[in-house]
């Protein structure tokens, strides 16, 4: 198969709003040892992707200034040390950086095999969600069936994934959203409790809920202010894991509240970590999480699709908070 010089692909120039995202053609990249060619037929819009957007999110070193860093397709190419037999694969793949476009190099040991229970549009919007979801809530936090956890955005991409995993692993979820229709959606799809923060305090709610004992984690994307008071939402031994800081880079914390319940802080950023590391979580996830996805009982709530030619408007949706679930762009 002869593979084209170039491709369409989302490469901004100038950080900005949604509009610096208009197609342009770029040479479509070689896979290099250890790594494989992706022809895309989606790729997932995540957060991490509107922040490099506005200039705060530099990819790390080595990795393509493309946005996007979750996609699904077919390998058409494979580098060196990697089976030839891969090619004409159907997979899905955690990147980092290079989704928009119509091809994309991936490890080969971050991709994941894509059942006939997921269409494309659906594996595509697994990736991100999934990896970071699972390293931070069932790595990180050690979350095990019979405890209770708290996620705040119960309604994005991370939320709706949380939720999921939560319902397949016995774990009671707790979630906060911005609006009475929000929560209604959280709920609607599997979370046991929601709160809407605009209306009510999720402090007094998490302590109602249960029964003044706490959660046992706390999955947190806001930072900020919220932190002190997630660690009030927490039982004796809880664990905070902060994945994102929507809210805030600093917080004041309560060391005394701290040393008294034997509370665990802790966190990640998943984009930088080494091809090693995401490869025994890809792994992990094939053994453990995988089988679920085969048998059609773990997707993806998809929001919405937009032509990759139309990844501004995708973002302008993903700006506007509207949405509940993962955004795609559809590449072929």
């Amino acid at each position: 198969m002869t593979l084209p010089q170039t491709m369409r692909a989302i490469d901004p120039d100038t950080p900005g709003g949604p509009e610096v995202l208009v197609p342009v053609e770029r040479p479509v990249p070689a896979p290099g040892p250890g790594e494989v060619l992706i022809r895309v037929a989606a790729a997932g819009v995540n957060r991490p992707d509107v922040v490099q957007r506005q200039g705060f999110y530099p990819p790390p070193p080595g990795a393509p200034k493309i946005l996007g860093l979750e996609v699904a397709g077919t390998i058409v190419a494979t580098g060196e040390s990697v089976p030839a037999e891969a090619v004409g694969q159907p997979v899905c793949a955690l990147v980092a950086g290079g989704g928009y476009a119509e091809y994309c190099v991936a490890p080969y040991g971050q991709c994941l095999p894509v059942p006939e229970a997921l269409s494309m549009i659906e594996a595509a919007a697994i990736p991100e969600t999934l990896f970071t979801v699972w390293t931070n809530l069932f790595e990180r936090a050690y979350v095990v069936e019979g405890e209770t956890v708290l996620v705040h955005g119960g309604t994005s991409g991370i939320g709706t994934m949380a939720i999921s995993l939560c319902n397949l692993f016995g774990v009671t979820v707790i979630v906060t959203a911005g609006s009475d229709e929000k929560c209604a959606q959280a709920v609607a799809h599997g979370a046991d409790h929601a709160i809407n923060y605009k209306t009510e305090d999720f402090v007094d709610r998490v302590k109602a809920i249960t029964g003044g004992k706490g959660v046992n984690v706390v999955l947190d994307m806001v930072g900020g202010d919220y932190v002190p008071r997630n660690l009030k939402c927490l039982a004796e031994d809880g664990r905070h894991v902060s994945i994102a800081t929507q809210g805030g880079l600093t917080a004041e914390i309560p060391i005394f509240h701290i040393m008294r319940n034997r509370l665990t802080l802790t966190g990640s950023t998943l984009r930088p970590r080494d091809t090693a590391f995401k490869t025994l979580v890809a792994d992990e996830l094939h053994r453990t999480v995988w089988p679920f996805v085969e048998e059609g009982r773990l997707k993806p709530v998809i929001d919405g699709t937009f032509p990759l030619d139309q990844a501004a408007k995708a973002h302008a949706r993903m700006d506007s908070g509207g949405h509940f679930g993962k955004i795609v762009l559809v590449v072929e």
